[in-house]
């Protein structure tokens, strides 16, 4: 997922924090990254299902909602008045 600056404040911490270099290559070792990256894969899995069953249940909805839906005849055109 990108992130972009939105306003000049943000494009200047962009700027300013990209240029910046990691010298601390013990932090590599505290986490496993194969442990890192099959987090990353269940929770990437589990967003897709999130959005599988959303769209499932729009669809669902949206065909109960037609499905209930009754139509009646409604005359827009008044009677004429008889004469008497």
């Amino acid at each position: 997922m990108a992130v972009g600056a939105f306003n000049k404040l943000d494009q200047e911490l962009v700027k300013k924090y990209s240029k910046l270099k990691m010298d601390n290559p013990d932090t590599t070792k505290l986490v496993d990254s194969q442990k890192m990256l099959t987090a990353m894969n269940d929770y990437a899995m589990m967003q897709r299902c999130l959005l599988d069953m959303n769209s499932k249940l729009k669809d669902m909805c949206s065909n109960v909602t037609s499905k209930s839906v009754s139509y009646m005849k409604i005359n827009f055109n008044p009677p004429r008045l008889r004469k008497q």
